[in-house]
């Protein structure tokens, strides 16, 4: 999955946690994972910059979301500058992937959905299948839809919730890590680096005058 010596720098700053990897090939050589809530922006380069050789590397892998607007803009603008100055490849990948990955590897390789907190009291819910490739698609539900939908086993930070909504079910609670992103599939990541919102803007341009 990854070329042997090469150096890749992951950001994950989507959710309300900030963590930051630095990998020789498969291998991770040191990282950081704080929940923060707010103040990405102001902790993430330093986070970087205490790295080995300031977290210089020939490939950058970020986080796409969904999760906070403003988390997602901050992890996505760092990785862009950096990957610029340092000539780096820039790929991307979703951050519900990513938390289903964590799980398999904690739960074996079952089919699980992942549920984040979202916006307007909804959940972020996608399901993936024992390989970690998505079986169904992104959505921005409330908690009845997104009880209904879930699989057997549920994993994020609204894990605890869902099951207890339904009554019935396996959870396990987990925010993003960006040191566990070489559990992803490599299909998933992707380099077409753009922000996945999970749901309509909440602001809408005026109608045009008739």
């Amino acid at each position: 999955m990854q070329t042997p010596g090469m150096l890749t720098l992951a950001i994950d700053c989507a959710t309300e946690a900030c963590s930051v990897s630095l990998f020789d090939g498969a291998q991770r050589l040191a990282g950081d994972f704080r929940v923060l809530g707010r103040g990405h922006a102001e902790q993430l380069i330093p986070m970087i910059a205490a790295l080995p050789d300031r977290g210089r590397a020939q490939r950058i892998a970020v986080a796409m979301g969904p999760g906070s607007f403003t988390g997602v803009r901050v992890g996505l603008a760092a990785a862009r500058a950096l990957a610029f100055a340092w000539n780096a490849e820039l790929v991307g990948y979703p951050t519900l992937a990513l938390i289903a990955a964590m799980a398999r590897a904690k739960l074996g390789q079952h089919a699980i959905t992942v549920a984040m907190t979202g916006g307007h009291g909804e959940w972020f819910v996608e399901s993936f299948d024992g390989d970690g490739l998505p079986i169904r698609t992104l959505a921005s539900l409330t908690p009845g839809e997104a009880a209904a939908a879930a699989e057997v086993r549920v994993t994020g930070s609204q894990a605890e919730a869902l099951v207890a909504l339904r009554g019935s079910g396996l959870a396990l609670p987990l925010l993003p890590d960006a040191g566990a992103v070489m559990l992803l599939p490599r299909s998933i990541w992707q380099a077409k680096v753009q922000p996945i919102y999970g749901r309509a803007p909440d602001a809408r341009l005026p109608a045009s005058p008739a």
